[in-house]
């Protein structure tokens, strides 16, 4: 469905939207508008209702007071499906696609004129308008076959077909290589050109800069402001994000005296259906050093993270900390050689933290068993959680809080809180900063630059290449469970970092650039 109208027609317009879960006011009286060839990136920390707000838009949820308009028309979404039928298109950071369909079926499936029939003319359709928004689909290609970026893609033909002119993308670019991310934003401008209105969630600072035309800044459920992006800044948005100034630095600690701590060697781990999650890894990890991991989600970081820990079976290699082989040692037996390996990993409840315990019992939960008696030394405990209260930064009404009652970024920090303040031997994070706001993020940098100045070896797990890029000295890349490269960051670009994450090889882009 096309609708007929100026450009510069108001797609969308929110007045005083409200949304209350319980007693948490999510939204507080937001006005916020779309107009037709704009995009707009909507910034915010986590919990600040950027997904909420989204959610009243594509009628997954329904406002407590105020109103929505879409083309001038005050509608009431039902359903998501009211909201589709007015032109809005949502698109999940987690795909819903299914796997063993083409991309052709996953495009149709549920539109009412045809639950499974693909007639050519429905093919014709679909093709017509993946050319006309320059998005690259091949009809018949199953979506298990798929990269990442090409099952966005599918995703956002979905919404095209039923006829979206509004179009909203949460954290689009999150699981991307910077090469698909250019090639998402070379279609979104597109869709501009072609009069859609298009809504970010993010945030991510440099995609705001680079995609967006309107900047709106939700904090704590209310709009902080909406700027035009050609007259504001990097600094200017992170203060408005964090509702103060806010240092957007991360310090580059460079140790000259460095030796070998942690070698490993043809380390290959297999999953319980024997296929090769690493394959045949190398790499030397040294004293005050950080080694950044880039990878796309799923490439074996988890799993590399975890048979460092002594969490995860190996299949062959060999990896020696300090000149000793510690494959086939639990993690306790590794705790026990004096090797305190922080190991932060992805899934924060599921193997970091107890949920039901508060915080005091989580932060006890490493030294447990180590107690001479049968009675543990709880004050000593308390105070050390009062100072990871404090020096973190955890909002929390006391240390005797339940975990599961934490915002998944202040689990976060107790997490990280515990496993710096064991002194490590060796620091061991996936992703310590996912979910954390940006004034938490740059905290937890300066404890990974404070860690690495005591001369810690320190194995840095990220996503965001800009901060891979400032933090370590040096990244290797796995793409497919098997090293790309490993890289110095003096001397590399987020360009080749995402040709490595892709497969390419430090030969095959020498012979690119040639």
């Amino acid at each position: 469905m096309s609708h007929s109208s100026p450009p510069s027609e108001t797609l969308i317009k929110t007045k005083n939207l409200t949304k209350r879960f319980g007693r948490v006011l999510a939204n507080d009286a937001i006005n916020f508008k779309v107009k037709r060839g704009e995009i707009y990136a909507l910034l915010g920390e986590n919990g600040a209702g950027k997904s909420t707000l989204m959610n009243m838009l594509s009628g997954v949820y329904t406002p407590d007071e105020g109103e929505i308009r879409v083309h001038g028309k005050k509608v009431f979404f039902r359903s998501p499906e009211d909201s589709i039928r007015c032109g809005i298109g949502m698109i999940y950071q987690h795909f819903k696609l299914i796997e063993v369909m083409t991309a052709l079926e996953n495009i149709i499936i549920g539109h009412r004129e045809n639950l499974f029939v693909t007639t050519p003319k429905i093919r014709r359709r679909v093709l017509e308008i993946a050319r006309r928004y320059g998005l690259p689909l091949d009809p018949d290609k199953k979506v298990y076959d798929m990269s990442v970026g090409e099952k966005q893609t599918v995703e956002i033909m979905k919404v095209l077909y039923r006829g979206a002119d509004i179009l909203i993308l949460d954290e689009p670019t999150a699981v991307l290589t910077p090469q698909e991310i250019k090639n998402l934003f070379a279609i979104l401008r597109r869709m501009k050109e072609e009069g859609c209105g298009v809504i970010i969630i993010t945030h991510k600072l440099h995609e705001v800069m680079e995609i967006s035309d309107w900047v709106t800044v939700l904090r704590k459920g209310q709009n902080v402001g909406s700027v035009k992006t050609s007259e504001t800044s990097y600094k200017q948005l992170a203060d408005l994000m964090v509702g103060r100034s806010v240092d957007l630095s991360i310090e580059h600690v460079h140790i000259e005296e460095k030796t070998p701590v942690l070698e490993v060697r043809g380390l290959t781990l297999t999953d319980h259906e024997h296929v090769k999650k690493i394959d045949s890894v190398s790499f030397t990890l040294f004293s005050g050093e950080v080694l950044g991991v880039a990878g796309i989600s799923g490439s074996g970081q988890k799993e590399l993270c975890e048979a460092l820990a002594g969490l995860y079976p190996v299949h062959a290699g060999e990896i020696f900390y300090k000149g000793e082989d510690i494959v086939g040692l639990s993690s306790r037996e590794i705790i026990d050689k004096g090797i305190t390996m922080s190991f932060i990993p992805e899934d924060r409840l599921g193997m970091g933290l107890v949920a039901s315990m508060d915080l005091t019992d989580n932060v006890i939960l490493k030294d447990y068993y180590r107690s001479p008696g049968p009675f543990v030394d709880r004050r000593s405990a308390q105070e050390k959680t009062i100072k990871i209260i404090e020096d973190f930064n955890i909002q929390t009404p006391g240390p005797h809080h339940p975990v599961k009652l934490l915002s998944g970024g202040n689990i976060q920090k107790v997490l990280l809180g515990r496993e710096i303040m064991s002194r490590p031997h060796l620091l061991i994070t996936a992703y310590p900063t996912r979910g954390l706001d940006i004034a938490s993020s740059y905290l937890i940098y300066d404890y990974i630059n404070r860690e690495k100045k005591k001369g810690t070896p320190i194995l840095y797990v990220g996503e965001d290449l800009d901060v891979l890029l400032e933090l370590c000295d040096r990244i290797m890349v796995l793409c497919d469970g098997k090293v790309t490269g490993v890289v110095d960051t003096d001397e590399t670009t987020k360009e080749t970092l995402g040709l490595l994450m892709a497969g390419e090889t430090l030969e095959s882009i020498e012979r690119m650039n040639a």
